[in-house]
């Protein structure tokens, strides 16, 4: 798949590009990025991008032509292959698992990532296909939304993680994952506590080890998003064990 990311900041994307355990996806080719430097599509010797908006107000706007040009340029490298073009702004869909898994079975998508106070409308409304939102505030501009896509969509490219990495993350199944643990088996901290790892995960009994988990991931998921636990009970992806542990929680 390959994603065309349109911006004016292209710096902030080569670090991620070329560290951490993502980095296999991009060096295998099985996400391809690349980036397209806007003011190198600005139509003046100053490489302007933004303009004061009409009908007056702070800040400024992202001039519609620079992304015209910038657009054009991508479609004649790419072909006309009918990916999303996307546009990351806090009206938009909001970025979750499902999204991500359904990115990472496509082909890809264009991205702008917008700065200052937005794009010119007439750019989203020719182009755009899709808006994204990473929650309800408000950053800087579309990189950061768009390293997050990136970073969501490889970590599910085959090879990247094992399997098992990424079918018990957070809301793979609907709920939010259970605590982890790993060596010392006693932890002595330095105000001289003595805290232990949970006793069940050390006695070697798979099938309790892994219903402990899941009440832990139910119990985590009902106290701190109780939407998904009803989410996924509508959905009838909780067991009675489920239910159970939820009455015996007081959940």
């Amino acid at each position: 798949m390959r994603f065309d990311i349109v911006t004016l900041f292209p710096d902030l994307f080569l670090p991620h590009l070329t560290q951490g355990i993502t980095r296999r996806a991009f060096e295998t080719g099985q996400v391809n990025v690349r980036l397209w430097p806007l003011r190198d599509f600005a139509p003046d010797s100053y490489r302007r991008v933004d303009d004061r908006p009409y009908g007056g107000g702070p800040g400024m706007v992202m001039l519609a032509e620079p992304l015209e040009r910038a657009l054009q340029t991508v479609w004649q490298d790419r072909g006309a292959d009918g990916v999303p073009v996307i546009h990351f702004t806090p009206t938009g869909r909001p970025l979750n698992q499902a999204l991500l898994r359904e990115m990472a079975e496509g082909p890809g998508a264009v991205m702008l990532c917008g700065r200052y106070e937005g794009i010119d409308q007439r750019a989203i409304d020719r182009h755009v296909t899709m808006e994204i939102s990473l929650g309800d505030f408000v950053l800087s501009g579309g990189e950061l939304p768009a390293l997050a896509l990136l970073d969501g969509v490889a970590r599910l490219m085959p090879g990247v993680l094992t399997a098992q990495s990424h079918q018990q993350d957070s809301f793979s199944d609907g709920l939010l994952d259970c605590p982890h643990y790993s060596r010392p088996e006693v932890l002595h901290t330095p105000d001289g506590q003595q805290v232990p790892v949970p006793e069940v995960l050390l006695g070697g009994n798979h099938a309790q080890i892994a219903r402990w988990r899941r009440d832990q991931s139910l119990a985590i998921t009902a106290r701190r998003r109780p939407d998904l636990i009803a989410a996924a009970r509508a959905a009838g992806k909780l067991s009675k064990a489920d239910e159970q542990a939820l009455i015996e929680l007081g959940l």
